[in-house]
């Protein structure tokens, strides 16, 4: 099941790269049928001066190619073939190869391929794996700061406009990457990965039906705090330990966004999962810093290049899979699972028990927790 989904994934990829050429053609077309004769003659020679030019362009990005030595990388991810994080890795491999004329190449793991999430952050910080996609959850003890996006209701609910600030952002491209790199890690793109839901073995429609409900977290005290807010019992648990301990009521619920609940199950354990928007799933695009920075210069300008073009290309995908296993999880037969929509009135109660959260991170989580929470709340402002 995971390899069709993955490949239903590089098929849409694919076929936008495809449907965007088609639309260029198309104008050059129209614009051929509008030309007289002259023009015809002119363009012939203008086509003669292009062959020529792009024959020069064409030796001299092998000539590039050739300057860049062969490399062979690890890049970790936290996530399964034909979940967001692994295709986004692959995407990113397959272009950062055909840019480098093959000389550049990856191998993409799925998560436990070189151990847990703690495992692998500890790998990209000693530079024994060279690329990794890390959520903050799980570098939340070391980079306290990085726990701000652990506060619910802190982005926008236009998921689009999310991605925008966290593209933009210098609380976190600038401010948050400085902590990172003071334990050897550079993140190069901050990305959502859709919206965070409930799944429960109970309806989870207001603060009250959290009391005394064991929910699954990542490891962090702030999200810790985030649900006792709520009046819930956290309980810190690996994802592949998760389905089990659903099943056995170790836990009775998780959050996550919409693609991952589906993908990994979770539906056919639970009964319950409530749409609440509460929070968005955060992803790193991180690079070992020592290692990115002993690169050529024109090896750094390929990774960067493909850090922006992916920029789009993760965000389609999360849109694509969120949107389409909702479907799924809704017209399971097999599986029944009720999907409960917050309307803004139950989202609003759960929102004024988060906002004093935001106090506990500027006084638990950094020195510098306060200024970029702040900054980046301006940020938001602005943007909304």
């Amino acid at each position: 099941m995971l390899k069709k989904k993955g490949i239903l994934v590089s098929t849409a990829v694919s076929l936008s790269l495809v449907l965007a050429a088609c639309g260029g053609n198309d104008d050059n077309n129209e614009n051929d049928g509008n030309n007289g004769a002259n023009e015809n003659n002119g363009n012939n020679a203008n086509e003669e001066v292009n062959n020529e030019n792009n024959d020069a362009d064409n030796e001299n990005n092998t000539a590039d190619a050739g300057d860049i030595d062969e490399y062979h990388w690890d890049f970790v991810t936290e996530e399964m073939q034909g979940e967001v994080q692994y295709e986004y890795a692959a995407e990113f491999a397959n272009r950062l190869e055909e840019k480098s004329g093959g000389n550049i190449t990856m191998d993409v793991w799925e998560y436990g391929g070189l151990g847990d999430g703690v495992d692998q952050a500890e790998q990209l910080m000693m530079g024994s794996t060279e690329f990794g996609i890390v959520s903050p959850g799980f570098t939340g003890t070391m980079v306290e700061e990085a726990q701000v996006f652990a506060l619910h209701f802190l982005f926008p609910d236009d998921i689009a406009l999310t991605q925008e600030i966290l593209n933009d952002s210098e609380a976190l491209n600038v401010d948050l990457r400085e902590k990172y790199e003071e334990h050897g890690m550079s993140p190069l793109a901050y990305w959502t990965e859709g919206a965070m839901q409930w799944t429960g073995n109970q309806e989870l429609r207001t603060p009250d039906d959290f009391d005394g409900f064991q929910i699954r977290v990542q490891n962090s005290p702030l999200i810790n705090n985030s649900y006792e807010a709520y009046g819930a019992e956290p309980t810190a648990m690996d994802w592949g330990e998760l389905y089990t301990g659903l099943d056995q009521g170790v836990v009775n619920g998780q959050e996550n966004p919409i693609f991952f609940i589906e993908n990994a199950g979770f539906h056919e354990v639970q009964e319950h999962m409530t749409v609440s928007n509460h929070n968005n799933y955060v992803a790193m695009t991180v690079v070992n810093t020592d290692f990115y920075n002993g690169l050529p210069e024109n090896v750094q300008a390929l990774i960067d290049e493909t850090v922006e073009e992916m920029r789009q290309v993760g965000y389609d995908l999360q849109d694509e899979l969120n949107e389409e296993f909702l479907t799924v999880i809704d017209e399971d037969t097999e599986n029944p699972t009720e999907v409960y929509h917050l309307s803004e009135e139950e989202r609003e109660a759960f929102r004024e028990l988060a906002l004093p959260v935001r106090d506990f991170f500027r006084d638990n989580n950094g020195e510098d927790a306060g200024q970029i929470l702040d900054k980046l709340l301006e940020e938001i402002e602005a943007a909304q």
